[in-house]
């Protein structure tokens, strides 16, 4: 056998233990090279899902509770707090992109890009520490300088409130997402891969509910960072908080149904995948 054949028939046996490792397809393909645009499709697919996911994860790690939004209304002469913080609003976009990778690509991936978010955390982390640890022009013998007001350097203030946020959300992410992925296949074999809507919204509703009270209870004791009124107790109003946080997902989680249906029907068909019968693991 001579070298370029040598070649050839080793990259044919790389293309097909890569291959094996696919999810399994829907249609039979004829070609191998028909294949290898399969895989490459799936995978682009994936990393666009992934890329979002881990996206926004860092935003809204990094704009936490830098800024709460006050969505307050009165009804009846009563005014209903409703208050939440300006990193809540891209959160529920995380679960909608790991249920997308559960149903199309399995749990063990849904799984590995959680894990990854938690090291993006720890990332995220590091590199504000690193930012203030260095020396700069705001600083002087060691210390940040303040300015008149006694406000520290913008970068010094995202990153104690940073900190509180990341700290809380290390937390609460691990528990939310690991309950999100393990109850949307809870769900799914139950049903025997029918009702798309239960395992969507009943993941969701239910991690977003474990992820809502972590993150407001670590924020308030631990991070110490939450608008809270000294001069009123502190019970109700951190039921308001997570009573706020958790109505705003939950709305969030019902409207994203329909773009998931819609989602997993054109992707189905467009990765050549039958999420009824695959990733059985």
């Amino acid at each position: 056998m001579g070298g370029g054949q040598v070649l050839r028939y080793g990259a044919s046996l790389t293309m097909s233990a890569a291959l094996a490792r696919l999810p399994a397809m829907s249609a039979e393909l004829p070609y191998e090279y028909e294949d290898s645009v399969l895989h490459e499709r799936r995978e682009r697919v994936f990393l666009v899902l992934a890329g979002l996911f881990l996206g926004t994860l860092a935003m809204l790690n990094i704009l936490g509770i830098t800024r709460f939004i006050d969505f307050s209304f009165t009804i009846f002469g009563t005014r209903i707090p409703f208050v939440v913080a300006v990193g809540v609003l891209p959160y529920p976009m995380t679960f909608l992109c790991t249920d997308f990778i559960s149903e199309l690509y399995g749990r063990r991936r849904a799984n590995f890009v959680v894990w990854i978010g938690l090291l993006l955390n720890v990332w995220v982390v590091f590199i504000l520490w690193l930012g203030s640890a260095l020396p700069g022009p705001d600083m002087v013998d060691g210390e940040v300088v303040r300015d008149v007001a006694g406000r520290l350097p913008v970068f010094f203030e995202v990153k104690k409130l940073a900190f509180g946020a990341v700290s809380a959300s290390m937390i609460a992410y691990l528990a939310a997402q690991f309950c999100d992925v393990y109850l949307f296949h809870f769900w799914k074999g139950l049903t025997k891969g029918k009702h798309l809507w239960l395992r969507n919204n009943g993941s969701t509703l239910v991690s977003q509910l474990v992820d809502t009270v972590a993150v407001i209870l670590i924020t308030h004791y631990y991070a110490h960072a939450l608008p809270i009124e000294a001069d009123k107790a502190v019970f109700p109003q951190l039921v308001a908080f997570i009573a706020a946080g958790y109505v705003f997902k939950m709305v969030a989680a019902l409207l994203d149904t329909i773009p998931f249906y819609v989602g997993v029907h054109y992707l189905s068909k467009f990765l050549k995948i039958d999420p009824h019968r695959e990733h059985a693991l």
